[in-house]
């Protein structure tokens, strides 16, 4: 290579080299311009001034909401309640009421961001005890139900208005220490909790109480606030069905202040006795919510679960792991032996056909109904007691009560369906559990007797005198609970005039394994509105003991 041509190629290389270093100069310059720039827009006044407001319009905000989630309360009276009212910042908006223990009430009653909740939980005492003196006054206090209620949501609202500007106020003065911004603050939280207030009003839809989602004891009977379809577009009879609702728990509650007094112990042993399901899925609704209430140790099934014993009506009995306990099944007369051996399969099921178990210290026997007759067709079997003529079902009392004394030890509840199957038990258990008849029983059973030989001599001795508790010697008594049904006879419930209502029962053992008490509740069937709960202590004058039920036909 010559020299020129050397000396060329470095001259265009120092030129290329001066190029770039110039266009790096020019851009450092423009990124330092840039840098500039969003500097002095940071340092703007309307920047700033922007910032400041959106700080003030999130404490505002945040100090209404906070306000209304913890003070945003009131109490107003309502038939023999106290009735707690509050507002709570929501997206969906909409009213909850609940009527403990019963469960609650959704209602689409509104839009925006806030939410009502009525809780009925709390009887004022002189309120209450001047409606059992007066019954007559439940149907007062349930006409002016609709305007209590309507008064107590206008004081809240303005309650909350209130709370939500002071606690507005309070908040931005801690942050902003200025007059000004704490007046804005205040303004904030006065424009926001208006308009949602607003909001709801303009939004109300009265109509929403005839379609309510109900959770709870509450799910099996809708009909508590009226058939919507019979239901007219007007607010006399959307102030009807508020006024009925009121009347009916106020009766309950009422009720229930006046029942026998009975503190179940730590120790307590609580069983939910059912029975006759028959394919209503509402029961299990029912059932799981008896269950977590009462805190329920077992349920027990005296039986008919299903209504034609058929492999399809399999899957109804899937739903008991859904209890969450103990679930011990006797088989009814409407239950073949499909459904008894797909009630086993289930992973909390136990099912007793002459067989014994022990759930929770409790000894439990049980046998099922010796006769499959779901259409009633089979012939009716021979009067109760005519052992010769080989009646089924005391040969299948007899049956377990032979069982229960081959076992040597003491049992404390027997499971039958019929109640004609326990005359064998008498003596031999305290306590026998049936269902079968669709209505709630209880009584003591006849004193076993001797039977006479051919010659007039006793053949057969009467049981051994057991000694209770408390050492007293003699034959044991036996007692009959008779369920009614828990799924309200199925379709057959609507047979009637009357439709069967929702029955079932929770019983009360001490550490001795004797039953202290019990609980009926008792729900309206379709297309009924009543809800009733009856504490019965064992030995006290109010409980309600039958004679022994003739054989059912």
């Amino acid at each position: 290579m010559t020299a020129p041509t050397w000396l060329r190629h470095l001259s265009t290389a120092r030129r290329h080299v001066l190029g770039a270093a110039a266009w790096g100069g020019r851009a450092y310059r423009h990124v330092h311009g840039a840098t500039a720039w969003t500097g002095r827009a940071y340092r703007h006044r309307w920047t700033h001034r922007i910032g400041v407001a959106a700080a003030i319009a999130l404490i505002g905000i945040g100090g209404a909401v906070i306000g209304t989630m913890l003070f945003a309360h009131a109490t107003i009276a309502v038939g023999p309640f106290r009735a707690e009212m509050s507002i709570t910042p929501s997206i969906q908006g909409g009213t909850e009421v609940d009527i403990p223990p019963l469960g609650s009430l959704h209602l689409d009653s509104h839009d925006g961001p806030i939410h009502l909740k009525v809780n009925l939980g709390s009887l004022d005492q002189s309120r209450t005890e001047a409606l059992i003196d007066d019954p007559a006054a439940i149907s007062s206090a349930g006409e002016h139900a609709v305007e209590d209620v309507r008064t107590g949501v206008v004081r809240l609202g303005i309650r909350a208005l209130g709370i939500a500007v002071l606690s507005a106020l309070l908040l931005s003065a801690l942050v902003f220490r200025n007059i000004r911004r704490v007046a804005a603050a205040g303004l904030t939280a006065l424009v926001v909790t208006l308009g949602s207030l607003g909001l709801a009003a303009a939004t109300l839809r009265p109509g929403s109480i005839a379609e309510p989602r109900y959770e709870g004891l509450l799910v099996n009977a809708p009909a508590v606030v009226g058939d919507a379809r019979r239901i007219a577009d007007n607010y006399g009879k959307y102030a009807d069905q508020l006024q009925q609702i009121v009347s009916n728990v106020s009766r309950l509650y009422t009720t229930v202040s006046s029942l026998p007094v009975y503190e179940p112990a730590g120790n307590t042993t609580r069983i939910l006795h059912v029975s006759d399901l028959h394919l209503n899925p509402a029961s299990w609704g029912l059932i799981r919510t008896v269950v977590q209430t009462f805190d329920i140790d077992a349920v027990v099934d005296t039986g008919d679960m299903v209504d034609w014993g058929s492999a399809a009506e399999t899957n109804y009995v899937t739903s008991i792991p859904s209890v969450g306990v103990p679930y011990i099944y006797v088989r009814g007369n409407h239950d073949s032996g499909i459904i008894q051996s797909a009630v086993a399969r289930q992973k909390n099921a136990i099912v007793l056909d002459n067989k014994i178990t022990t759930i929770d210290g409790l000894t439990i026997a049980g046998i099922g109904d010796p006769q499959f007759t779901p259409d009633k067709t089979t012939a009716e079997p021979p009067p109760n007691g005519d052992e010769q003529g080989g009646n089924p079902l005391v040969a299948a009392g007899n049956q377990l009560a032979q069982t229960i004394r081959a076992s040597g030890k003491p049992v404390d509840i027997a499971m039958v369906h019929d109640p004609a199957m326990a005359t064998p038990l008498s003596g031999v258990v305290p306590l026998v559990l049936a269902g079968h008849l669709h209505k709630r029983e209880v009584s003591l059973l006849s004193a076993p007797t001797p039977e006479p030989s051919a010659s007039g001599v006793s053949a057969s001795p009467a049981p051994a005198p057991l000694a209770s508790a408390d050492g007293f010697q003699g034959p044991m008594p036996t007692r009959l609970m008779v369920e009614g049904s828990t799924g309200g006879a199925g379709l057959r419930g609507l047979e009637k005039e009357k439709p069967t209502p929702l029955t079932l029962s929770v019983l009360y053992f001490d550490e001795k394994h004797q039953l202290k008490a019990y609980d009926d509740i008792q729900l309206g069937g379709t297309g009924e509105s009543n809800v009733e709960m009856q504490r019965n202590v064992i030995g006290a004058d109010a409980e309600k003991i039958t004679p022994t039920s003739a054989p059912p036909s």
